[in-house]
């Protein structure tokens, strides 16, 4: 059996979600602060890659990154090609689970006590220290579960994948992609394996979520 697709998958899933962490956090922290007009709007365009069909969103980042386009031309200039390349599997991957990441965060630092950040400015401390050693230290659950749930999308991410990097086995196959491939030409029983090594992975990431929303792990320790 040919594990390149687990490799690959959780390859990018990995460099995945550290874009999606990063700039989830980041986003999350500063639309939080916006006011109410603001917020929904930005609300409305970061949480559409959650509710558009992953085919339209693989639609999309062909316009903005194919190789004839001005964007896709750049990236080609120095070095960096997506299409048909897993490194495009990663952008994809990452723009499908932003969302996740993204809400999550931004529920987290709003349930923040925001008496807190007042005390540390009262003692003279930076927003930056606030937020790295008082805000995100008390929020980490949620941005833990955000992180883990987006990890969780991109492994098993498969239309916009499909639509930007498609199916090369040894260089662009993920679990999702050859699961499709494996039943395209017949062999559910290799294909019924790989659906069994994502349930297997779906009922870790979801038992880890389920560790970081209950109660015993919201205990504040004195």
């Amino acid at each position: 059996m040919d594990w390149y697709p687990l490799y690959n998958s959780l390859r990018i899933a990995a460099l995945a979600t550290v874009l999606v962490f990063l700039f989830g956090l980041f986003a999350a922290y500063y639309i939080s602060q916006l006011p109410r007009v603001w917020k929904a709007i930005f609300d409305v365009v970061l949480t559409l890659p959650l509710v558009l069909p992953p085919t339209v969103i693989g639609y999309f980042l062909l316009c903005v990154v194919g190789p004839r386009r001005p964007f896709g031309i750049l990236l080609n200039n120095i070095g960096l090609t997506l299409v048909m390349h897993w490194p495009g599997a990663v952008l994809a991957s990452a723009v499908v689970a932003f969302p996740l990441m993204y809400r999550t965060t931004r529920g987290a630092l709003e349930a923040f006590d925001p008496n807190l950040k007042y005390a540390g400015q009262t003692l003279g401390l930076s927003n930056t220290y606030i937020f790295w050693h008082i805000t995100l230290p008390v929020c980490k659950n949620g941005v833990c579960a955000g992180t883990v749930l987006s990890f969780a999308r991109a492994v098993g991410e498969y239309g916009a994948t499909s639509m930007l990097v498609g199916y090369i086995p040894g260089r662009t196959a993920t679990i999702s992609t050859t699961v499709y491939q494996l039943w395209r030409i017949g062999n559910d029983s290799q294909a019924f394996l790989w659906v069994l090594v994502n349930l297997l992975i779906s009922i870790l990431v979801l038992t880890t979520v389920n560790y970081f929303e209950s109660p015993k792990s919201k205990k504040v320790r004195h």
